[in-house]
């Protein structure tokens, strides 16, 4: 059988020439997507020209064009905003700009162009493709270029990355920059909450987002605020009152602070702004509560980028090059996006007319539309939120009749609160009876079980570790007593929260149901662990906290060294045998090299690893990172490692080594792991509901087939129920890994951005894809 894969070996960029722009307003992560496609450039031989400030540069030619170098490129990972320089420009909306551009482009044997920016930056790239031949026509006709070059240069290849702090791109789920945003937003509201819980506060805050609500949306979803203005979804007639009657219920439930999230661009559903000053004088008028206004504007630009907007650059700019090199004359201008947990590309009009429809739908009340067409994220958030939020007065809500019960297992991972409340009040509005068991199986067995109501997990979604608290400890001894409490508490159904012992103790649980009918009852169980090494799932709740702890460390480590002479830094991360950790945070932190458990490693490659580090250091390269995952080598310790590298180093460059531990577990959780906790927990209760309707015959519930003991994980695109019985042959037991583990793909990323030659499969990459029309039902996606 012959091997069909394509490797980035066969793939040369050696005669082209790429330059490469950031346009628009700043977004962080820009710096990472510059990086990524000049490394990326310069590793297949092409030239990469940085274009400073923007398409004013372009126009300006001269030393805003410059040739890029290896080098000139490090420190930029964690630096936000853009190194290289944005600005709006008007001389590129003409003819004659668009002309100069054109030459300063040829000149230099540009045909190639990466452009970093938002939708008008993109489409002004769109134009200036389609313009190409005839302006390359205009300059042969008066002199300033030969035939020759023109014909050289014939075709202007485009790719675009989205950076855009809104996320108000249609065609990938995240833009580079919206992740950071949230990060800022998240902050202060933590910052405020604590004062607010003080004074019994209502605060306002205003975030940006003109024409798209997600940053409003996400960050209330994040923070559990009680209101939420955004433009997609104007409020209905009447809002006022509504909102109103929310906060004071809230306040009698006992709640000392309330927080309403307004989009810059909200408004009602007949078109009138709604500011943020109007929301709080409604509130002082009504309620007569004290209210205050906080608004984020530009600090939301601000600061370095987080770790998801590090590595989604890294993997789009490395990508873009892929496109540039693997461009004909007749493939359209593509943008690079994510899809789920994939990089794809789209054609470019195809999004950008997307996005403009959104405007239009907006512009003409239908609403739902607008939602819809955002896409299936945006789409999915709004649900979620909705879902949490309206909390219906206690007479209203179905009543189930069914008990169902929630805990966390193993290890503490931020974001396993958030993942709880939103289990539990989804549970309540469904009309079940919730009951929270304390300290995993072992409070379990013990009968540590009590009813859990919807005010209890007020404020719990930004606070880290496990409020319920959580133990290692398996049911399999237990199990008899378990069953016992089981009967007790009528528990209809269970949900657990938490990491490889949470999916070895619901196989456990499902192998005892022959024994023990009393098991016979739907149960589902959500990824939390901040190794990421649960079969069946790309993503757990608790890894992305636990990734920006890195690379805040690794950033503060780094920086330690400025000023001093050159130092390579060794880092132990953790994951037990799990590398994702080490590799990932290797990526978004600009490390040399990541040694783990499942790439086998031995003392020529850690050889190799120190030579190539001392080449580094003897150009203007100060600084090298190493990461080594704890379990990766039972001889090849850190100390060893360390000592290694100190002793062939000396003389170029001294070490340090620096072992994370627990702090990797992170304190408050991330807009990331707030978010996905308490949209994964909201689904897997819906499953729960509909389970338990399933399975109820005859007056009680009895679930014995394979399909009723579930794990939900993230696959590549979409959520997944997957039984877990027929997960075992995807689970290394004796490692606790999953035998195969999508993040391996990243590992070379890493390596050609440390300047590593390396083998990397680029079969998965190449396709382009077509925006697919909204349907009516398609909630698949998180």
């Amino acid at each position: 059988m012959t091997d069909s894969r394509k490797f980035i070996e066969n793939l040369s960029g050696a005669g082209k020439s790429i330059g490469v722009l950031t346009s628009g307003g700043d977004a962080q992560g820009m710096n990472a997507a510059v990086r990524a496609v000049v490394r990326m450039g310069i590793y297949v031989g092409a030239k990469v020209y940085f274009v400073h400030e923007g398409y004013q540069g372009m126009v300006d030619g001269g030393d805003n064009i410059k040739e890029a170098s290896w080098e000139s490129v490090s420190s930029m990972l964690q630096v936000g905003g853009t190194v290289i320089g944005s600005a709006r420009c008007k001389d590129f909306r003409t003819h004659e700009g668009r002309l100069r551009a054109a030459l300063n482009l040829v000149q230099r044997g540009i045909t190639n162009l990466c452009v970093i920016g938002g939708d008008g930056s993109l489409t002004g790239a769109n134009l200036f493709r389609e313009e190409w031949s005839g302006l390359l026509d205009e300059l042969v006709q008066s002199g300033q270029i030969t035939e020759e070059a023109s014909q050289t240069h014939s075709t202007l290849h485009i790719v675009g990355m989205v950076g855009s702090i809104d996320n108000d791109f249609c065609g990938t789920d995240m833009t580079i920059g919206t992740d950071s945003a949230l990060h800022r937003i998240i902050e202060v509201v933590d910052a405020i909450m604590t004062t607010a819980q003080s004074h019994q506060r209502t605060f306002v805050l205003e975030v940006m987002g003109r024409h798209c609500g997600y940053l409003a949306l996400v960050s209330a979803l994040a923070c559990g605020a009680d209101w939420v203005l955004i433009p997609e979804m104007p409020p209905k007639d009447g809002w006022e009152e509504q909102m109103c009657h929310k906060l004071s219920e809230s306040r009698l439930r006992g709640s000392r602070l309330n927080i309403i999230i307004v989009a810059e661009g909200a408004t009602d559903r007949n078109g009138n702004p709604i500011s943020s000053n109007e929301v709080k004088d409604l509130v002082v008028r009504c309620l007569g509560f004290d209210t205050r206004v906080t608004i984020l504007g530009h600090v939301q630009r601000g600061g370095t980028p987080s770790a998801f907007d590090r590595i989604l650059a890294s993997r789009m700019g490395v990508e873009a090059v892929l496109a540039l090199l693997e461009a004909s004359p007749g493939t359209p201008a593509c943008v690079v996006s994510l899809c789920g947990n994939q990089a794809v590309r789209v054609p470019l009009m195809e999004c950008v007319q997307m996005t403009q429809e959104v405007q239009k739908a907006m512009d003409e009340k239908r609403f739902a539309e607008a939602v819809k067409l955002r896409g299936r994220s945006f789409e999915n958030n709004l649900n979620t939120y909705k879902l949490l939020s309206h909390h219906k007065i206690d007479t209203e809500l179905p009543n189930s009749s069914f008990n169902v019960a929630v805990l966390n297992v193993g290890a503490p991972a931020a974001g396993m609160n958030a993942a709880v409340r939103s289990a539990i009040r989804v549970g309540i509005t469904e009309g079940h009876t919730m009951f929270a068991v304390s300290d995993g199986f072992e409070g379990f067995y013990k009968g540590q079980i009590k009813e859990i109501k919807w005010g209890d997990v007020g404020g719990w979604t930004g606070q880290g570790g496990s409020l319920l608290g959580t133990k290692r400890t398996l049911p399999a001894k237990h199990i008899g007593k378990i069953a016992e409490q089981m009967s007790i508490h009528n528990i209809n159904a269970l949900l657990v929260i938490g990491g490889f012992e949470a999916y070895l103790g619901l196989m456990e649980l499902q192998a005892a149901r022959s024994k023990h009918t009393e098991l016979c009852v739907p149960m589902v169980m959500v990824p939390a662990t901040v190794s990421n090494n649960i079969p069946g799932s790309d993503l757990s709740i608790g890894a992305d906290t636990a990734l920006n702890a890195i690379t805040d460390t690794c950033d503060r480590i780094k920086q330690s060294a400025s000023g001093t002479k050159r130092r390579v830094f060794i880092i132990e991360t953790m994951g037990g045998y799990c590398g994702y950790l080490a590799t990932v945070g290797g990526l978004a932190a600009g490390a040399d090299a990541a040694y783990i458990y499942e790439e086998p490693f031995d003392i020529r490659d850690l050889q190799s690893n120190v030579e190539h580090l001392t080449e580094k250091m003897k150009t203007s390269i100060q600084r090298g990172l190493v990461l080594r995952n704890e379990n990766c080598s039972e001889n090849y310790t850190t100390d060893f490692i360390y000592q290694l590298y100190t002793e062939e180093g000396k003389g170029v460059f001294d070490c340090r080594k620096n072992v994370l531990g627990h702090m990797q577990q992170g304190g408050a959780p991330s807009p990331f792991d707030r978010n996905f906790g308490t949209k994964i927990a909201a689904k897997a209760m819906q499953w729960i509901s509909k389970k338990l309707k399933e399975f109820y015959r005859e007056g009680r519930v009895f679930a014995n087939t394979e399909d009723s003991a579930c794990l939900l994980g993230m696959r590549r695109r979409a959520l997944v129920f997957q039984p877990v019985v027929q997960l075992k042959d995807e689970t290394d037991f004796v490692h606790r890994i999953p035998k195969e583990q999508w993040w391996l793909r990243l590992r070379p990323l890493m390596k050609i951005l440390a300047k590593y030659k390396t083998s990397y499969d680029v079969s998965d990459a190449g396709q382009l894809e077509h925006i697919v029309r909204p349907r009516a039902k398609d909630s698949s996606a998180i």
